[in-house]
């Protein structure tokens, strides 16, 4: 059954020039629907799966509520005997801000085994959607998390000592893939601009960037002529609708949720920002933005590693959706768990 929700804030003027019956203003085939009453459908294109692991890869699984009043919830990942404290990676899954969740069956699997493979624990959180919800609600509901670990880590909370004990309090990652990733960007630096002690007695330790969400009312080369198959996961239409789905009202996509490079790379070099390692796809129509992104942190003084996978597109590591998938996807396990065991 598809989920249903109400934004009260859409009107009926938003979809004239899309369709002239004023009832479906915007559409992604498969994933969402948005209708000029407010009404948003997200058919269940992706089952969402139960906490259950597969026991070789030897992890526990669990979902936690980290706010009840906004419905903020995530889902932890804990090796079961892991050799010493583990780095904790806080983790926002993709989907344009628009669709996407913790429980989605894509992101269950490859979190467990990132879990297993990288000897970290994980938690996946479950942000509010667009456009129900439009940003900065995804960044507050990252920040919150983040804060939410820092209260458990310091409370030694009895319900979460099964996870609490493995914690390395002084090793924190920020990640994400897609929106999920430009999630975890925004978040850093609303940390890295706050005082210096906020996150005590935790320590973010770096960011890991996978193809990660940015747009701008220019179009890149790798835009306008990266070749995209019948299944691609992002083209550049659909980036435009989640676009417009997700920013403010009235904004476009030089806004600096949007496009961080809007205004050149001097704000930049004002953030303070941990190392950060960015994942790039070769065949993705946002290649060309991910590495101009990453050159202007290295210009901005930056300690940035960038990784392009060669022969796939956009989320390969969680739609496995491409012979090189299952290849590229060890590769990318095998760079995270160097990165974050630096």
């Amino acid at each position: 059954m598809a989920a249903l929700s109400l934004d009260p804030r859409l009107s009926p003027q938003m979809g004239k020039t899309l369709h002239q019956n004023g009832v479906n203003i915007e559409k992604i085939e498969g994933l969402i629907k948005v209708y000029n009453d407010g009404r948003v459908e997200r058919p269940a294109t992706v089952p969402n799966v139960p906490c259950t692991v597969a026991s070789e890869l030897d992890v526990t699984a669990k979902d936690v509520v980290l706010d009840k009043f906004s419905n903020l919830w995530a889902r932890l990942y804990a090796p079961s005997c892991p050799a010493g404290k583990l780095p904790l990676i806080i983790y926002f899954h993709g989907g344009g801000f628009c669709v996407g969740s913790a429980a989605w069956s894509c992101y269950h699997g490859f979190l467990a085994e990132l879990a297993s493979k990288s000897g970290c624990l994980i938690m996946s959180v479950n942000y509010r959607l667009a456009p129900e919800n439009r940003l900065p609600a995804a960044y507050d509901d990252g920040f919150n998390a983040v804060m939410w670990v820092k209260t458990q880590a310091m409370s030694g909370a009895s319900a979460h000592k099964w996870w609490l004990c493995k914690l390395n309090i002084s090793s924190l990652f920020l990640a994400g893939d897609s929106a999920g990733a430009n999630i975890a960007y925004n978040v850093a630096a609303r940390i890295g601009s706050s005082d210096a002690t906020l996150l005590k007695p935790l320590s973010l330790k770096g960011m890991i960037l996978i193809q990660p969400f940015f747009g701008g009312e220019s179009r890149t080369g790798s835009e306008n002529h990266a070749a995209q198959p019948p299944n691609s996961a992002l083209t550049l239409s659909c980036s435009d609708t989640y676009w417009r789905l997700s920013l403010p009202l009235g904004a476009n996509r030089d806004h600096s949720w949007c496009n961080p490079l809007a205004n050149g790379s001097t704000k930049l070099r004002g953030l303070q920002l941990p190392p950060v390692l960015v994942c790039v796809s070769e065949t993705d129509i946002l290649k060309d933005r991910n590495v101009q992104f990453c050159t202007a942190l290295v210009n901005a003084g930056k300690r940035v590693e960038t990784i392009v996978y060669k022969g796939v597109g956009h989320a390969f590591q969680v739609l496995q959706n491409s012979d090189l998938s299952q290849p590229r996807t060890k590769e990318m396990i095998s760079h995270i768990r160097d990165f974050i065991r630096r």
